[in-house]
C-alpha cells in the first residue's frame, strides 16, 4: 500500500501533468501508428518509449532502424536533436540537489514538458521535492508509453490522417508561458521573446534553438542573483 509520503507527492504531481496526459496520449498514438506503418512489432514502440523517451528522436529512430546500422551517425543525430537538454540539465542542477538516487531517473526522464513542470511547480515544504519531481517524470513517461502502445495496437485499423497533431504541445507551451507571464516573470519572458526572434532572424528556423538557449542560459547565470534580490521571478 502506498504510504502517506508517496500519496502526498502523487497528489501534487498529478494535476499539472493532466494537460500533458492529453497531448502525450495523442502524440504517442501517432508514434505507435507510425511504427506500425513501418512494419515494426508492437513491443518495439513500447520498448523505445521506455528506453529512449525522446519524442522527436523516437520518430527518427523508427526510420533509422530500417537502414544500415551506423552508431556514430545515430549518436551525432541524437545529440543534434536533443542538445537543448544540456541546458535543461544545467538549469536544474539546484533542483536536483538532495534527491539521492532519484536524480538518475530525473535526468533520464527530463523531456521538454517534464522540465517545464519541475522547474515551475510550487512544492509545499512538507512534501518530498525529489519524490514529487520523480512522479511528474514517471507520469509523463507513462502517458507517452500508453499512447504508443494504444497506437501500435489499433494502427492497422486507423485510417484517419493525424498529420499536424503536434500543435497540441505547442499550444501547451504557450499556455505555460502565459501562466508564468501573469505570475510576474515578465522581464525575463520579454527578454526571452526578443532573443528568440533575434536568433530566428540570424540563424533561421532550423538552427535558432541552440543559440537562443545558450544566450538565455548565459543571461540567466549572470543576472539571476541580482534579479532574485529585487524579487523578480525568473
Amino acid at each position: 500500500m502506498i504510504n502517506n509520503r508517496h500519496l502526498l507527492a502523487l497528489k501534487i504531481a498529478f494535476p499539472p501533468t493532466i494537460p500533458i496526459l492529453t497531448g502525450f496520449i495523442f502524440l504517442g498514438m501517432t508514434f505507435g501508428i507510425y511504427m506500425h506503418s513501418l512494419g515494426h512489432p508492437l513491443w518495439m514502440a513500447v520498448l523505445m518509449s521506455a528506453c529512449i523517451f525522446a519524442g522527436s528522436m523516437e520518430f527518427v529512430t523508427a526510420t533509422m532502424l530500417l537502414g544500415i546500422f551506423n552508431p556514430l551517425s545515430a549518436f551525432i543525430l541524437a545529440l543534434m536533436i536533443n542538445a537543448r537538454h544540456l541546458f535543461y540539465g544545467i538549469s536544474m542542477l539546484n533542483q536536483f540537489k538532495g534527491t539521492g538516487k532519484k536524480k538518475w531517473y530525473l535526468i533520464f526522464g527530463m523531456c521538454d514538458e517534464t522540465f517545464v513542470i519541475n522547474q515551475t511547480l510550487s512544492i509545499p515544504g512538507n512534501a518530498d521535492k525529489g519524490l514529487v519531481m520523480t512522479y511528474v517524470t514517471l507520469l509523463n513517461q507513462l502517458y507517452w508509453g500508453t499512447g504508443s502502445f494504444i497506437g501500435s495496437v489499433i494502427g492497422s485499423f486507423i485510417t484517419v490522417d493525424l498529420e499536424g497533431l503536434e500543435f497540441v504541445m505547442t499550444a501547451l507551451f504557450l499556455v505555460i508561458f502565459l501562466e508564468q507571464w501573469f505570475k510576474g516573470g515578465r522581464r525575463f519572458s520579454t527578454l526571452g521573446i526578443i532573443i528568440s526572434i533575434f536568433c530566428l532572424l540570424i540563424f533561421g528556423k532550423t538552427y535558432f534553438v541552440l543559440p537562443t538557449m545558450l544566450i538565455m542560459l548565459i543571461i540567466f547565470i549572470v543576472f539571476k542573483r541580482p534579479l532574485t534580490r529585487v524579487g523578480e521571478r525568473i
